[in-house]
């Protein structure tokens, strides 16, 4: 069962976007999903209540308050949402069960530094040898200076970008109705699907 964990400790990221679409995705391809949020303002459990019955099914379950409740039965993948400033036990037990992160990263010189030392602490996580991390520029445009500027800091780090993610109301607007851009006529989200198929192709690799 795949656990897909997106973290940042910087808050104001798009975690929750992140996290409430890739759930969408691996939904849209007729698996088992479970949305777990660990982060303190629940807004992946609020989404979720938000989300229509005729929508594809996403379960979720409880989280507390330094333990994390176990998927219910059927469950095949498991995205975990979490908090800013995650650290200490809460996060070692959190990517003690990832098979991969993503680290949604905006192109600013104060989120990627800010960024930098929890990116170092996953490389040396004793878990590194098995645990795939992957990086998501967001509110980004690839075609701008910020853009290239993101790209070199992370190949320095050694981790790939999985793609960027522009600034678009689409996303709130999806949020509003717990849906996805997996969950409508792709017509409608066409750009925004483009920048998604190589996130896409790393969570089925």
């Amino acid at each position: 069962m795949p656990v897909v964990v997106v973290a940042n400790p910087k808050g104001g990221v798009g975690k929750s976007t992140m996290a409430t679409n890739i759930a969408g995705y691996f939904a849209s391809r007729g698996h088992q999903v479970m949305l777990g949020d660990a982060d303190r303002q629940q807004s992946s459990r609020l989404w979720l209540r938000l989300r229509p019955a005729e929508a594809r099914p996403i379960t979720s379950w409880e989280v507390g308050e330094g333990q994390i409740a176990k998927p219910p039965k059927g469950t095949t993948h498991v995205v975990l949402d979490t908090p800013a400033g995650m650290h200490g036990k809460w996060m070692e037990d959190t990517l003690r069960s990832a098979d991969k992160v993503i680290v949604p990263l905006q192109p600013s010189i104060f989120d990627m530094y800010a960024t930098r030392s929890f990116l170092d602490e996953l490389a040396h996580h004793r878990k590194a040898s098995r645990m795939q991390v992957g990086i998501v520029g967001t509110r980004v445009d690839s075609r701008t200076i910020a853009a290239d500027k993101l790209q070199e800091f992370v190949e320095a780090l050694g981790l790939p970008v999985l793609g960027f993610v522009r600034p678009t109301q689409n996303y709130v607007h999806l949020a509003a109705r717990g849906l996805t851009l997996f969950d409508v006529a792709p017509g409608k989200v066409e750009r925004d699907l483009e920048q998604w198929q190589g996130i896409c192709r790393w969570l089925d690799a």
